[in-house]
Parts: C-alpha cells; structure tokens; sequence
C-alpha cells in the first residue's frame, strides 16, 4: 500500500508539474496575440505605449480601415482580392494535390518510381529560388499585376506537394480496391464512393494548407503585383501601411486590419475541423 501510495504522489506530482508547463506555455504563445487584439481596441495612438492594456477603448480603428478616408489603404479591396486568390487556388490545389497522390498511390505505370524520386528532390528548393524566372514568365504572357497570376502560381505548384497526401493513401487496404472492382466498379466510382469518404482528414488538411498559404504569402505577391495598390493582397497592403512616416499614425489600424485578417482563417479551421475525425469507414464496404 504504500508502493502505492508513494507511486501515486509521484504520478500526481509529474502531472501537476507537466500542466504548469503547458499552461506557462500557452501564456508565451497567446500573450502577442492577446496584445495585438488589445492594441485594435485601443483609443490612445501611437506605435507603442507603455502599457499592455488600453486606457480607453474604441472601435475608431477599425471604423478608420474599413471606411478608408485617406483613400490610401483600400483594406477592403486587399480583403476581396486576397479571399478571391484563396478560395479558387484552394479548391484547384486541393484537386490537383488530391489527384496526383490518388494516382501515385493506386496505379502503376512506367517511370512511376522516378517521377516519385524526382518530385521529391524538387521539394527540397524552397519556391522563392523560381521567383525571378515565374515573374518574367508571367511577364512574357502579360499576367503580371492581375489576381490570374496569383491564382496559377499558387495553383501550379501544388502538385509537388502530394507525398503527405499519397501517405494517408497508402495506408487504406488495397482490398477496399478490388472488392469493389469485383462488385463491378470502376476507377472513379472507387475514388468518389470509397476512397474520398474515408480521406477526409487528408482532404481537409490539403485544403486547410492550400487556403493560407495564398492568404499569408508576402513574397510572391509582392513581386509579381509590383506598384499596382488596387491588386494587392492583405498581406502587402498592410506591410505598406508600415513605412517610417505612417507607422506611428496607422499602427493602431494596422493591428485592427491583422486581427481581421485572422478571422477567415479561424472559422474556416472551427467549421473545417470536424472532418478530421469523421470518415474513417464511412466509405467501407459492406460484406
């Protein structure tokens, strides 16, 4: 009994001490957002202040980005554009991804092994070393400063991005396969009846993946839509707030236009999340 006992304080012990850690944890990792929100409220301007939490609080800040009265940050032109970029490479991303891992995963064909190995030798370039040659490229075709040239950069590359996708296929039996090809399906019955309904997480991920990278990306974005402000996405059009002589002035509307900008991409994540523990054999066939 009192190994027991002894064992149990110990147990508890390392728990406790194990919460704590989380919980300071978690304090570091949303103090600067828990900052960023106060700071859109706050009614005092200026870049920085001596104090965490606001003396009076407004909605100014907000009501000043979106109605832009200087008419020199169209934040809700940056909003559209960049929520038009996101959706559409979303869901030709998502297809293209999705389609070339099925593929890889379940057919054989000649030179399957080295396009696989080829594939994964260009994922080991970070994309920005293209930069240059995707901007005269898409100069040579006169898509440069359009939301189109966004679209198909974004899009064009998500097929190098299938390996995590193949894995999770890969893992579902190939019995599934041949038991419904036996009951006389074909190969797109097969992926739409019962390899989809059982990839759902993957598909949300994939898709969770292919709606942010368009939303946060500065790099490519800024190359391609140059001096054109109309065209801008959130993520340059904020940046340009912050030059030496606004910064101080537009910092208290910057930080409303960043919480904002988080706010698809929470609710997005809240509704998509569900899916991931669905499906797991809703797509099984029955014997």
């Amino acid at each position: 009994m009192a190994k027991t006992k002894s064992y149990k304080k110990q147990r508890t012990t390392k728990l406790t001490m194990a919460y704590i850690a989380l919980i300071v944890l978690s304090l570091i990792w949303l103090f600067p957002i828990f900052w960023i929100i106060l700071t859109s409220f706050r009614g005092e301007g200026g870049a920085f202040v001596p104090y965490i939490i606001p003396k009076t609080f407004t909605l100014e800040n907000y009501k000043s980005l979106l109605t832009n009265p200087s008419g020199s940050y169209p934040f809700l032109t940056w909003f559209k554009n960049t929520l038009i970029v996101s959706v559409i490479s979303c869901l030709l991303s998502t297809f293209i991804t999705i389609a070339m891992a099925y593929a890889l995963s379940r057919l054989r064909f000649r030179l399957r092994k080295p396009f696989l190995k080829v594939a994964l030798v260009l994922n080991m370039f970070p994309g920005f070393m293209s930069m240059i040659a995707v901007y005269y490229i898409l100069k040579a075709l006169n898509l440069t400063e359009s939301l189109v040239a966004l679209v198909l950069v974004y899009s064009a590359g998500a097929a190098l991005g299938f390996y995590v996708a193949k894995g999770f296929f890969d893992t579902i039996p190939m019995e599934l396969d041949e038991s419904a090809m036996m009951d006389g399906a074909n190969k797109w019955q097969i992926f739409t009846k019962i390899t989809l309904p059982l990839s759902k997480p993957i598909v949300v991920y994939t898709a969770l993946m292919a709606f942010m990278a368009p939303w946060m990306d500065f790099i490519f974005a800024k190359v391609i839509m140059g001096d054109k402000i109309e065209k801008y996405t959130v993520a340059i059009g904020l940046y340009t707030m912050m030059t030496r002589n606004t910064a101080n002035s537009l910092f208290v509307a910057f930080t409303a236009g960043c919480v904002l900008i988080a706010i698809p991409i929470t609710l997005v994540f809240i509704f998509m999340q569900r899916f991931y523990v669905e499906g797991i054999t809703s797509g099984s066939v029955k014997g």
